[in-house]
C-alpha cells in the first residue's frame, strides 16, 4: 500500500505535456470497458481553465454566445453528446468499494484506506479546491461589477454568472492525475492481492497518470493537460514567494503563498529583504489575508517592535505585547527569554503568539504549553 501512495505521490506531481497517444488509448479503453462506444474525439486544452469553460458550454449550461463576456477564446466542438461521468467514474467507483469491502471487511477497508490516503488526500483535496478558486476567478469571477449584462447583449450573462457555472462544471470533472489518493487505494489492493480486478478503475487510473481533469462525453472527450509548473512547500500545499506556483502551457497561472492564492502582484518582492515589504506597507494593506501573508514573511515581533505594541503584563515569565489590526483580531505576543544563555554568554528573546484574549504573559507562556495559569510551574527550565 506504502508503494502505491508513492507511485501516485509522483503522479500528483507531475508536470509537463502528456504522452497524447497512450493518454487517448487509455481514455478509449475506459468507455471500453463500461459498455459503452469509443468516443470519436479526444480535444484537448492547455489548461483546467479552457477545458472547464468548454465543458460548461459542452454540457449546454451556458451558450456559445455567453463566452463573449469572458473575453476567453476557447473551443468547444459541436455535439459531444451527453455527460457520462456517471457511468465512468461514480458507478465503477462504488463497484470497487463494494468488492474490496466484502473481501477485506469493514476494518480491512478502513485500514487500506488510511494507508494508501494518509499522506494524499489532504494535500490533493486542498490542490483541487485552489485550481477550483484560480478557474473561477479566470472566467472573472474577481469583479462584482460584471455581474450584469452588457448593454449590447442585455440576454447575455455577466462573466460573474459564467464564472458560476464554470465553477459548478469542475465539481463534475474526473480528476485525472488529483484523483490519485482513490485510486492508491485500489492499486495498493491489486498490489496485495493479484486476484482483485476493479474493472475500469485500472483504465482510469492509466488515464490520470497521463491527464489532469477530463470531462467524457458520448462522443467527445475533453482533456486538460497537466501544469508545467507545480511548486509546493514542505506540506504540500501551492507556495512560491517569486512567482506563480501553478503554471500551464497557456498562461494560466496560480500565485499561493502557503496554500493561500494571491494576486500575481503581490509575490514579487516579497521576501525578508524584499523592498515592497515594509511596517508601514503590511499597515496600509487592506485585505486582512494578505496582511498576514506579509506579516508571516516580515516577521510578527520585528513588526511589533517597529509599529509600537503596547505592553500588556509583565511578569517572571515574560511580557505580554499587543498592537492592533484594521478589520482583523490584534496581534498578542509574549515576549520570553531563553533560559539557556548562547554560547557567547548572551540570552536569546523569542516571541510567541498566543490567542488574542490573553490577558497575562503567564497566561499566554502557559498556553503554548497546552497549560492553565494555575497549572503552569516548572520545577527548572532548559
Amino acid at each position: 500500500m506504502q508503494e502505491a501512495a508513492d507511485h501516485w505521490a509522483e503522479v500528483v506531481s507531475a508536470t509537463g505535456g502528456a504522452d497524447r497517444e497512450a493518454a487517448e488509448r487509455a481514455i478509449r479503453a475506459v468507455y471500453r470497458a463500461a459498455g459503452m462506444a469509443e468516443p470519436e474525439r479526444v480535444v484537448w486544452y492547455d489548461s483546467p481553465l479552457a477545458a472547464a469553460v468548454a465543458a460548461t458550454v459542452a454540457s449546454g449550461t451556458c451558450r456559445p454566445a455567453d463566452l463573449a463576456a469572458t473575453r476567453l477564446s476557447v473551443k468547444v466542438p459541436g455535439r459531444p453528446g451527453r455527460p457520462v461521468q456517471e457511468r465512468l467514474w461514480s458507478g465503477p467507483w462504488q463497484a470497487a468499494k463494494a468488492e474490496a469491502g466484502a473481501a477485506l471487511g469493514a476494518a480491512g477497508w478502513q485500514l487500506a484506506w488510511n494507508e494508501a490516503t494518509s499522506r494524499l488526500w489532504e494535500p490533493t483535496r486542498e490542490l483541487t479546491e485552489r485550481i477550483r478558486e484560480a478557474v473561477h476567478a479566470g472566467v472573472g469571477a474577481t469583479d462584482p461589477s460584471v455581474r450584469t449584462p452588457t448593454r449590447r447583449a442585455a440576454s447575455v450573462p455577466g462573466r460573474w454568472d459564467v464564472a458560476d457555472k464554470v465553477r459548478a462544471t469542475t465539481y463534475s470533472a474526473l480528476g485525472g492525475q488529483f484523483d490519485g489518493a482513490w485510486l492508491a487505494v485500489f492499486d495498493g489492493l491489486r498490489r496485495c492481492f493479484p486476484e482483485f480486478e476493479f474493472p475500469i478503475v485500472a483504465e482510469l487510473g492509466e488515464v490520470a497518470r497521463h491527464v489532469g481533469w477530463w470531462w467524457p462525453h458520448e462522443r467527445v472527450a475533453l482533456v486538460s493537460e497537466r501544469p508545467t509548473v507545480l511548486r509546493r512547500d514542505d506540506h504540500s500545499r501551492l507556495h512560491d514567494g517569486d512567482g506563480p506556483a501553478l503554471v500551464y502551457a497557456d498562461g494560466f497561472a496560480l500565485h499561493a503563498w502557503r496554500g493561500m492564492p494571491v494576486p500575481a502582484a503581490f509575490v514579487g518582492g516579497l521576501g525578508p529583504g524584499g523592498s515592497r515589504l515594509t511596517a508601514r506597507a503590511i499597515r496600509n494593506e487592506r485585505n486582512a489575508e494578505l496582511r498576514r501573508v506579509m506579516l508571516e514573511i516580515y516577521g510578527y515581533d520585528r513588526y511589533l517592535r517597529e509599529m509600537g505594541g503596547r505592553p500588556l503584563d509583565r511578569d517572571e515569565t515574560g511580557v505580554l505585547w499587543e498592537i492592533d489590526l484594521d478589520d482583523d483580531e490584534p496581534i498578542v505576543m509574549v515576549e520570553v527569554l531563553n533560559s539557556t544563555p548562547e554560547p557567547d554568554g548572551s540570552v536569546r528573546t523569542y516571541w510567541l503568539r498566543v490567542p488574542p484574549d490573553t490577558e497575562t504573559a503567564r497566561e499566554g507562556v502557559a498556553w503554548t504549553f497546552g497549560l492553565s495559569p494555575d497549572d503552569y510551574h516548572p520545577l527548572r527550565e532548559t
